[in-house]
């Protein structure tokens, strides 16, 4: 069971209800706008400093707007569709 069901959920549910949707992404091409950097020192940055970028990016997001913005946005588009 989940604290959203009151039944346990078969896996075919609990693969669809736990689904991921990728919401944004950032790349090196991102940091010579954002950061001033050239194109020549972006392309020094490991892939691991940018998953850690990425990661530290998520965390952010999520500490301050994704979950106010989440319900108004979803209430939108589901209302848009009458779901």
């Amino acid at each position: 069971m989940t604290k959203y069901h009151k039944r346990p959920l078969t896996p075919q549910e609990a693969k669809r209800f736990f689904k991921p949707f990728p919401i944004t992404s950032v790349c090196r091409a991102d940091l010579v706008e954002t950061v001033k950097l050239t194109e020549k020192e972006t392309l020094k940055i490991c892939d691991g400093d940018m998953e850690e970028i990425a990661e530290k990016m998520a965390e952010a997001y999520c500490d301050s707007g994704f979950w106010i913005d989440l319900p108004i946005i979803a209430e939108h588009v589901l209302g848009e569709r009458g779901a």
